[in-house]
């Protein structure tokens, strides 16, 4: 299986790169558009780069494996079927994911396809880190409990790092950290959705859930509503009544916006927080590593989050390309032989 086709279907696109075994550079790339939860097969293999034909195995990024996928897996029509009934707990998100994978397997039919999981890598997660104190009818009845996201980016780093304590930043639009003691999983940022832990760049990260009943309750918003606003409408760009774009939000700084000074202060202050929390999960640090389009790009707010956690004691900070290419292709490898 020298030859991977790598699938990562975002918001808006489609991305499609082809990694051969023994290097870690693309050996063709494709961004197709594909907006919303539908992917036309006639269209993709109409702009299928020849190269990208030219694979052994397809891979693709799913985002919840739910209680049952702990590890990758190829996908046969049971898989797919169990793919589509953890949608409900990654409604925003799965369907892409699966539409994807539809309209490839549709093209390249002949080709084994793998799934690899964004929760999978926490699923050493020991069990004081994700039960929630919920009633336990409730737990056990809807599978109430901590799946934790950016698993395939974590891995990566994991593999990278290979520290006994290592903290890994996923700064991008989306936002979680993961506390790493010798290559596992011990505790994680994002909860049961991918709503949960860090102000992100549209998304709220973690609120009072009291405050989110007041409202329900007093304002006359509906639950869409709320679920919008939370998704969509807030986080930096709530604050700063922008698009949340990290750059945008620098230069906005810079130029004396004190709503955007403040919404930096606030991105920074629950950053702060979640890492030293990450560290005493861990009983120490040896290494923070920062990766995403903000964590790895942005010097400013790498320097800025380690102001006050010299305490730590950790002996380097790092920033490192975001690759859930190269650990899906290594995945796919590992699973198939």
């Amino acid at each position: 299986m020298r030859r991977v086709l790598v699938v990562n279907a975002g918001s808006s696109s489609l991305k499609l790169s082809r990694l051969d075994d023994g290097s870690d550079d693309p050996v063709a790339e494709q961004d197709l558009d594909a907006p919303g939860d539908t992917v036309d097969a006639g269209d993709l293999d109409a702009a299928l780069d020849g190269r990208l034909r030219q694979v052994d195995v397809v891979v693709h990024r799913i985002v919840h494996g739910g209680p049952r996928f702990l590890e990758a897996v190829r996908v046969d029509a049971e898989v797919r079927a169990a793919l589509g009934d953890l949608t409900a707990l990654a409604p925003l998100h799965q369907p892409k994911s699966l539409a994807a994978l539809d309209a490839v397997s549709a093209v390249l039919p002949d080709l084994p396809a793998v799934a690899c999981f964004d929760t999978a890598f926490h699923a050493t997660l020991p069990p004081e880190a994700w039960t929630f104190a919920l009633p336990q009818r409730w737990r056990e009845q809807w599978g109430l409990r901590k799946y934790g996201f950016h698993g395939l980016s974590h891995a990566y780093i994991a593999r990278t790092v290979a520290v006994p304590r290592l903290v890994s930043c996923h700064l991008g639009s989306g936002a979680s950290l993961c506390a790493i003691a010798d290559g596992r999983s011990v505790d994680t940022t994002m909860g049961f959705t991918p709503l949960d832990g860090l102000v992100m760049a549209t998304r709220s990260g973690s609120v009072d859930p009291g405050l989110l009943l007041w409202l329900l309750e007093q304002t006359g918003l509906s639950e869409p509503e709320m679920a919008s606003a939370l998704e969509h409408e807030s986080g930096l760009a709530g604050l700063t009544a922008g698009g949340g774009d990290m750059r945008a939000v620098l230069a906005a700084r810079e130029a004396g916006d004190e709503r955007a000074a403040l919404a930096i202060q606030v991105y920074l202050h629950h950053l702060r927080s979640g890492v030293a929390a990450m560290a005493a999960s861990l009983g120490g640090v040896d290494v923070i590593a920062f990766t995403g389009g903000v964590g790895e790009a942005s010097e400013p707010i790498r320097s800025e989050a380690m102001l006050g956690l010299e305490f730590l004691g950790a002996r380097r900070v790092v920033a490192i390309p975001a690759r859930e290419d190269l650990e899906m292709a290594r995945q796919a490898r590992e699973l198939l032989g």
